[in-house]
Order: structure tokens, then C-alpha cells, then sequence
């Protein structure tokens, strides 16, 4: 399998692998390791030491001092919006390396990880990139009766909200660490991301690219090793101000609690039944492709994967369905 990889990825591989803070890969004082497998054999790729409470107080503070003296948050959108774009083109150049990263470590087919983790991935970079410039508030016509005859305006302004936490799950590792972590950027905000510790690889190579494409250090940050009593910290942290999450129904309830201990804002992506609804006009190969992709892409392991199929009454004859109403 070796001489099939990239000499980036076997690189990558043989580098030391820790969290990300401030721009850099940091020395942790935990011993304590753990082994990242390839799931197709069962064998550990790499190891990365555990996270501690000094990691993620190190990555909260460097993220709150960045978004403080406004070396992100202050830019001009214009700039932020060149910035992010420019990540963007750094994932494609970076494509078969993130792609062999995401498919030794979380096991999906290469096809996918080319298509969804590293193509569809960058396309969503360059559309939130735009998005910097196009943040706007309102004006409004206040009508106050005090004194008669007085005229107000009011008008609301957005902006950055401070720190984000963002919890990605293992099931698309790139991506989801991206689709919490770019809009963040996008409206000038910092961001500490952990992704699952199962699969870290292509965070910690985000993070990296992200410091190449030009977002200063200290704004985009990744603890790595981090396992759920970390994961409750960060949530929990005073300096986070808005938590996102995707995993669990159990523990997004306990996200949100910790989020609303200290009046932060979140929001919640939880386990769910999802149900395909086959209709009676129905064509019968296109419902059986389409609950096959429904239900089994990523192997099942999709947040809104098909888990109930609604039919109308099917009649089998002579090995075909067919639907009666």
C-alpha cells in the first residue's frame, strides 16, 4: 500500500502530529499517545499524544488574543474574502494528499474522498469566501412617539461574535471541520476546532493550508487528542462564545447545557430517523438506486442517511416489485 502513496502524504505521516496553536504544531506535556488506525487493516497509521486542559486553555487564549487585537477580525473583507478563496485553491492543490490522508484514516472509498472531501469541500470554501463581503445590517424607520413629532432611524450592524468552538464529527472529517469552521472565518471570527480523535489528520491539514493561504496565526486553531472531558471544557470555556456541534443526540444535549451555562450561542447537528418516501409514480430502479445511496453511502455513516423507507403497497412478481396503491 506504501508505494501507493504520495511522498506529501508519507511525509505528513512521519511528522509530529500534535494540535495546532498559534501557527503551530506545539510540544504537549502528555506522554500519554494515541494510535490513529487505518480501519481497512486495523493498523495504526501515526500516533498523536493526548490533549490536555493546558493545550486547549493555550488554543482558547491564542484564539481569543487574535480575534482581540483584530489581526482577522479587523481585516477588510475584501482581504478575509481573497484569503479563504485563496484556501480554497490550496485544496485542490493539495487534492490527492488530503484525499489518501482521509481514506487511510477514516476508511471511505477514494472516490469520495476526491469528490466530497477535498472537491466539493473547496467549491463550499470559495462560495462561503464571498460571503465576507456581503454581511450587511438594516435601517429601519422607528416610529416613537416621544416628543410628537420626532423623527429616529435605527439600524443594526453584524458582527464577529469572538471565539468558536467547533466539534466535528469522524464521519466526514474534512468537510464537517470545514462547514463549521469557514463561515466562522468568513465573518472575522476565531475559531478552535476539534475534530473527532479518531480521525485528525485532515483537520491538522486544513489548519495548515489555512496558515498558507494567509489567516494569521492564532485565528484558526485544532486540538488534536482531544477526547469528550476536553471536549466538555472547551464548551464550557467563558471565553466561547458560540458552540457548534455534530454527533450525538446524548452529548448534544449536554453541549447545549454547558453553552447555555455561560450564555453562549450554539448550534446542534444530532442523530435523528431519517425516512425516503416512495411515491406510487414511482420508477422502481430510481427508488431502488436511490434508497441504496440513501441508506449505505459512507456505509450508513452520513447524518442524514436514510434510516426508514415509506412505501406504498408493493406487489413482488416474479422477482420485480411493482407499487399498488
Amino acid at each position: 500500500m506504501n508505494h501507493l502513496l504520495l511522498p506529501t502524504t508519507q511525509a505528513f505521516l512521519k511528522s509530529p502530529l500534535a494540535s495546532f496553536i498559534n501557527g503551530d504544531v506545539i510540544a504537549t506535556s502528555n506522554e500519554e499517545n494515541i494510535d490513529i488506525f487505518n480501519p481497512a487493516t486495523g493498523k495504526p497509521l501515526t500516533s498523536i499524544p493526548k490533549c490536555t486542559p493546558q493545550d486547549l486553555e493555550k488554543a482558547v487564549q491564542s484564539a481569543h488574543d487574535s480575534f482581540i487585537d483584530k489581526r482577522w477580525s479587523g481585516m477588510r473583507p475584501a482581504d478575509r474574502e481573497r484569503i479563504l478563496y485563496r484556501l480554497s485553491e490550496l485544496l485542490i492543490e493539495h487534492k490527492e494528499t488530503l484525499a489518501q490522508l482521509e481514506t487511510l484514516n477514516q476508511g471511505k472509498s477514494i472516490h469520495i474522498s476526491r469528490a466530497v472531501e477535498v472537491d466539493s469541500t473547496a467549491e463550499y470554501i470559495r462560495y462561503i469566501a464571498g460571503w465576507s463581503t456581503k454581511i450587511t445590517g438594516e435601517t429601519f424607520d422607528v416610529s416613537i412617539a416621544i416628543p410628537p413629532g420626532a423623527k429616529y432611524t435605527a439600524y443594526t450592524q453584524k458582527e464577529p461574535i469572538s471565539v468558536i468552538a467547533a466539534i466535528a464529527p469522524w464521519n466526514f472529517p474534512l468537510a464537517i471541520a470545514a462547514w463549521k469552521s469557514i463561515p466562522a472565518l468568513a465573518a472575522g471570527c476565531s475559531v478552535v476546532l476539534k475534530p473527532a480523535h479518531e480521525t485528525p489528520l485532515t483537520a491538522l491539514y486544513l489548519a495548515q493550508l489555512a496558515l498558507e493561504a494567509g489567516i494569521p496565526k492564532g485565528v484558526f486553531n485544532v486540538l488534536l487528542g482531544a477526547d469528550g472531558q476536553i471536549g466538555q471544557k472547551l464548551v464550557e470555556h467563558p471565553l466561547i462564545r458560540k458552540v457548534t456541534f455534530t454527533g450525538s443526540t446524548a452529548v448534544g444535549k449536554l453541549v447545549g447545557k454547558a453553552a447555555i451555562e455561560h450564555m453562549a450561542h450554539f448550534s446542534l447537528e444530532l442523530g435523528g430517523k431519517n425516512p425516503m418516501i416512495i411515491m406510487e409514480d414511482v420508477a422502481i430502479e430510481t427508488a431502488v438506486n436511490g434508497i441504496m445511496m440513501g441508506a449505505f453511502l459512507n456505509s450508513g455513516q452520513v447524518c442524514a442517511a436514510a434510516s426508514r423507507i415509506y412505501i406504498h403497497e408493493m406487489l413482488e412478481i416474479g422477482g420485480l416489485f411493482t407499487l399498488q396503491c
